[in-house]
């Protein structure tokens, strides 16, 4: 059996710009396992109005290579959308044209192999590579691929709070909206939970069409305020290669605060959408109350369901205020976000991953979490080591780059080192 040079299991973005940015070099020999049939980015909030919160050019490709044949621009190009595009002057691309984007660009590549579920991974010491052994979930058909290296990019699973785990009923959480919407309009009641974009997607979705159905809709977070996401340019700076060399260094313990505390440099609202909520509000009342209600500072403790009625029943808390309350409603969408779980395909080969005193894994500054420091690469899933370029669209060609200088042992595609204006830590040689 033949030794690739790498395999990535999964092909979210992050994998899928590792696809784009490899296909040309012939001297990397690289596959990746994809469990699902195609390529699909979030089916279920590709809303008609919502748009990436990064620009076009964070792209697969564009920031590692601009020449790409598989850039953003180039499929614009190539669908005959480039000049709509020109003439819309917008930075944003749809969500939905971003995720056909990519599975044109999914559909050009020779190393993709879609409908394989890689089920666990084992070290053969004797011929120095990983054994990844795959099943096609259609046929049930075993398979096995060796690799020198791999590249993780399993994505994040959606998040269930524990007071709604077994719950019952037909509660859904956002990454299944759309698919649930018709059903979700043709009950009483509606509320959201949650406190970043998604939600707000979806309140402002439901409550454009609330008129029309009926329903009274719920938007009950546990944030003091609907936070608007910090897009200043100086605050973007932290998405560059000095910030991460300067986060990356930080204590443990210190990295983790700041973890903590950063959660709204890339969860937040777009304020134009806060904005719109408002307006859209208050275009509503002219005729009367509107039939809605916005919660602020409110932690959902405990939920029930009666299965008779149809009605869940929420255990809320104000936080502030110190006050317990409840809430009846018959349809729940939980926007409650997603959070990383480690694959259990590792398990065989745990003893060859490094861990931090957390419990999680201690990513080196060259995005490998293996003992060897060059043989297990991570996509994403690093805010704890990496900060918030982890889950930044732009910055995946980046890290592509790396992974790729660490693959080949040279540098194929620039890896920028120094592109901010402004200084992270305590300036070298002036010290007290």
């Amino acid at each position: 059996m033949s030794i690739h040079d790498f395999i990535g299991i999964g092909l979210g973005p992050y994998n899928l710009g590792l696809a784009c940015l490899t296909e040309p070099l012939d001297e990397l020999d690289g596959l990746f396992l994809e469990s699902k049939p195609d390529f699909d980015w979030h089916p279920g909030m590709l809303l008609d109005s919502a748009t990436l919160q990064t620009p076009f050019m964070a792209d697969l490709v564009t920031l590692a290579d601009p020449t790409s044949p598989y850039s953003f621009l180039n499929y614009l190009k190539e669908s005959g959308r480039l000049y709509p595009f020109y003439i819309r002057e917008m930075f944003y691309p749809v969500r939905s044209e971003y995720n056909e984007y990519c599975r044109w660009a999914a559909a050009k590549l020779r190393s993709v192999r879609f409908g394989e579920e890689v089920t666990s991974v084992e070290y053969d010491g004797r011929q120095g590579c990983y054994v990844v052994h795959a099943v096609r979930p259609a046929t049930g058909e075993a398979l096995s691929y060796r690799a020198r290296h791999l590249v993780l990019g399993t994505g994040t699973p959606p998040y269930i709070p524990d007071a709604l785990q077994g719950i019952g009923g037909d509660a859904i959480h956002n990454s299944g909206y759309l698919e649930a919407k018709a059903a979700l309009q043709a009950k009483e009641s509606i509320t959201v939970v949650g406190s970043g974009q998604s939600a707000a997607e979806i309140y402002h979705d439901l409550l454009a069409e609330n008129d029309a159905h009926g329903y009274r809709l719920n938007w009950v977070t546990r944030s003091p305020r609907f936070f608007p996401l910090e897009y200043t340019k100086l605050t973007l700076e932290m998405t560059s290669p000095e910030y991460v060399d300067y986060f990356h260094a930080l204590p443990e313990d210190t990295r983790y605060r700041i973890e903590t505390e950063q959660k709204g440099l890339f969860k937040g609202i777009d304020a134009e959408l806060i904005n719109g909520i408002f307006d859209l509000l208050y275009q509503k009342s002219v005729k009367g109350p509107v039939a809605t209600r916005l919660m602020t500072n409110t932690a959902l403790n405990s939920a029930s369901y009666d299965e008779e009625s149809g009605t869940y029943t929420l255990g809320l808390r104000h936080e502030e205020q110190g006050r317990d309350f409840r809430l009846a409603t018959h349809g729940l969408v939980l926007a409650t976000g997603y959070r990383y779980r480690t694959p259990a395909f590792l398990e065989p080969v745990r003893d060859r991953i490094r861990w931090d005193g957390h419990g999680r894994f201690d990513v080196a500054r060259n995005y490998s979490i293996d003992t060897t420091g060059r043989g297990i690469f991570l996509q994403n899933a690093g805010t704890h080591t990496h900060s918030i370029t982890s889950p930044d669209l732009g910055m995946g060609p980046y890290r592509n780059s790396w992974i790729i200088r660490e693959l080949l042992g040279r540098e194929v595609y620039p890896v920028e080192k120094s592109i901010a204006f402004q200084e992270f830590g305590a300036p070298e040689g002036l010290a007290a």
